[in-house]
């Protein structure tokens, strides 16, 4: 019987990003799971998922959540059509319904839907600030009420300091150099404030994604 990883195989051998190595195929889109399930996520949450990519994260969610529920961007559209051709089972399209957007200006309000799950996997470390801004208007305007944002960064240091450059930075796209990036917390933490919302670092078994630390972001108490 053919497994996850031997689907995800496929794609690579066509020399698709899988959004990380092989080998960490399945245990990533486990992870984008089990931190959504960890917030309280149900299979009548509605979710966007930010970079979906091939659906490494996607293929888990498509199958938990309840008919059109789950909501994928991805501007990479080979990378997209890979993973429904090669992961997702027969059939299973048109039983759940998922619906895809390939624009790469993170405009959330393209599905006309009001989202109560955002979630953006090893996207801010690769992203520009006018990107996570982008990000963060797009939450604000199409969240439901109890909405909530879970994303991963790398934390800024003395030795990795905060990107201030313009531009996309990472695999996925052939045209922009590759790598990762690191944005300051004060920043982010800044940005959400001015838009009345309030983040925090997750603490616990889930806190880190590899080296990467989650986000939990959603509107300011009253």
């Amino acid at each position: 019987m053919e497994t996850l990883m031997d689907r995800a195989n496929k794609i690579a051998a066509e020399g698709i990003f899988l959004g990380g190595t092989l080998k960490r195929f399945e245990i990533a889109g486990r992870t984008q799971l089990i931190a959504l399930l960890n917030e309280g996520l149900n299979p009548n949450s509605r979710v966007l998922d930010i970079g979906c990519g091939c659906l490494r994260g996607g293929y888990w969610l498509i199958h938990f959540l309840d008919k059109n529920r789950y909501f994928g961007i991805e501007p990479n559209k080979m990378m997209l059509e890979a993973g429904i051709k090669y992961l997702l089972e027969p059939g299973l399209v048109s039983l759940k319904e998922p619906r895809f957007d390939h624009n790469a200006d993170f405009n959330f309000s393209i599905f006309r839907e009001n989202f109560d799950y955002f979630v953006a996997l090893s996207i801010w470390t690769h992203a520009a600030k006018r990107q996570i801004q982008s990000m963060l208007d797009g939450f604000v305007s199409t969240a439901s009420p109890r909405g909530v944002f879970l994303t991963t960064y790398y934390p800024a240091t003395v030795f990795k300091p905060d990107y201030k450059g313009q531009n996309w930075i990472g695999a996925g796209d052939p045209v922009q150099p590759k790598g990762m990036v690191n944005h300051s917390f004060g920043w982010i933490k800044e940005e959400c404030t001015s838009r009345g919302l309030s983040v925090t670092e997750l603490k616990g078994e889930i806190s880190k994604y590899w080296n990467q630390t989650w986000l939990r972001i959603d509107r300011q108490a009253h």
